[in-house]
């Protein structure tokens, strides 16, 4: 769940970063029918997912969640990560540099609309219009996207402790964040730079 991070950690590598946005609605061989560089976005992205939730600060933080949420405490700490992420100065300088980060990331997978899985496809046409990628900057735009993983979940009907959570235990998150995301990051260029030489 965590778009602004697979997109960001795709490197400006745009068949990667197809891959890498459409990994979690490609299942088993279904991989195979998409091009080399975009088979290589899916395994990245696959990669990213396995890395961040082995990662001890991950395994810590899904505590402040797991009480309410269960099994789906890993899929609101990716919520959580992204806003911390679109947050970054190291990474992203100012609000600008993640708007123009944002809009060139969707100008690329518009170009690439047609091999998009029938469920991304309906989805993506929302996460651009209502800009999902930039709104994780805010409080209001975490909100939303927390109440959009329980809207798309089975079993749960509210979001509201999630928020209240995330809000109370912000510098908790912010702490966990700052050890996780350095290492994830290293950890990405070394995998891509293997993927691309293979």
């Amino acid at each position: 769940m965590n778009y602004l991070a697979h997109a960001y950690l795709s490197f400006n590598e745009e068949e990667i970063l197809v891959g890498n946005m459409i990994s979690d609605f490609v299942k088993g061989k279904k991989k195979f029918d998409y091009t080399v560089g975009i088979q290589k976005g899916i395994e990245l992205h696959r990669a990213i997912d396995e890395f961040t939730d082995d990662h001890a600060a991950t395994k810590e933080a899904k505590q402040f969640f797991r009480a309410d949420y269960g099994l789906y405490a890993g899929a609101f700490m990716d919520v959580v990560y992204d806003h911390f992420l679109a947050n970054d100065k190291n990474e992203f300088a100012d609000e600008n540099a993640l708007l123009s980060f944002t809009q060139d990331t969707y100008f690329i997978l518009e170009k690439n609309a047609t091999v998009f899985p029938e469920r991304f496809q309906r989805m993506f046409p929302h996460m651009q219009q209502h800009n999902w990628l930039f709104n994780y900057r805010s409080y209001w735009g975490t909100e939303q996207s927390l109440g959009g993983l329980v809207r798309r979940a089975k079993y749960m009907n509210d979001s509201s402790k999630a928020f209240e959570i995330f809000q109370k235990e912000y510098q908790s998150f912010q702490h966990y964040y700052d050890k996780f995301f350095p290492e994830l990051k290293k950890f990405t260029i070394n995998k891509l730079n293997e993927l691309l030489a293979a």
